[in-house]
């Protein structure tokens, strides 16, 4: 029971990165070729990017591991 109150909590955070105003990167590849393609212009934003994107990638590892 408690497992699936965890997975409409961690749902409901993915959701937010679906409608953020800064885009959140699907893949660590989507966010070195954004880093190199800003040549160092926009650091607040990769900077964001990069936050949302650990933010992420933590949520879908607790929501694989109580999964599986």
């Amino acid at each position: 029971m408690q497992t699936k109150k965890i997975e409409k909590i961690i749902e409901k955070q993915l959701k937010i990165f679906e409608r953020s105003l800064v885009a959140t990167p699907e893949d660590r590849d989507a966010l070195d070729n954004f880093a190199n393609a800003n040549n160092g212009s926009n650091d607040v934003v990769l900077t964001q990017m990069a936050v949302q994107f650990g933010y992420l990638m933590a949520l879908k590892y607790i929501k694989e591991k109580i999964n599986n």
